[in-house]
């Protein structure tokens, strides 16, 4: 196949109140990046970046109706971890800066350990340990051949 190589560099998060957000980001570790830049608030994870938007901005650069987010946005973030222990401990730190937690860690169908938590605007963040998928210095997925 030609052409550009297929690479997904940055995922942004509608939200409703910006400054609540990136507060909320900060206190769970995430580093602010770019805070000149007005707005908007930029933060690396890792291998990857995402940021957070105010949602009316978002929905008018895309050129499309904003609404109410539904219950279920049928998307998720994942947090890999590198053990039970760092879940644990991300749950809790998301749960001491004022997210919601729609699934305690447990133990999976799949041979891991994952739970979920939601931030302020109710994106939901997957928290998981993968034994079959491990991590590199950076945080990025390894996959099996």
């Amino acid at each position: 196949m030609s052409g550009p190589e297929a690479i997904l560099s940055l995922v942004t998060l509608g939200v409703t109140d910006l400054a609540r957000s990136i507060a909320f980001y900060e206190a769970l570790g995430f580093k602010r990046k770019v805070k000149q830049a007005e707005g908007v608030g930029f933060f690396m994870a890792g291998a990857c970046a995402f940021a957070v938007f105010p949602s009316h901005d978002l929905a008018k650069d895309a050129a499309v109706q904003e609404g109410p987010p539904p219950a279920f946005r049928g998307v998720t973030l994942a947090w890999n971890c590198r053990s039970e222990q760092e879940v644990d401990a991300v749950i809790a730190r998301a749960w001491s800066t004022g997210a919601t937690i729609p699934k305690p860690p447990q133990k999976t169908f799949w041979g891991g350990y994952a739970g979920y938590f939601a931030d302020p605007d109710g994106h939901l963040w997957e928290v998981a340990h993968n034994p079959g998928f491990p991590l590199t210095d950076d945080g990025r997925l390894t996959f099996p051949a």
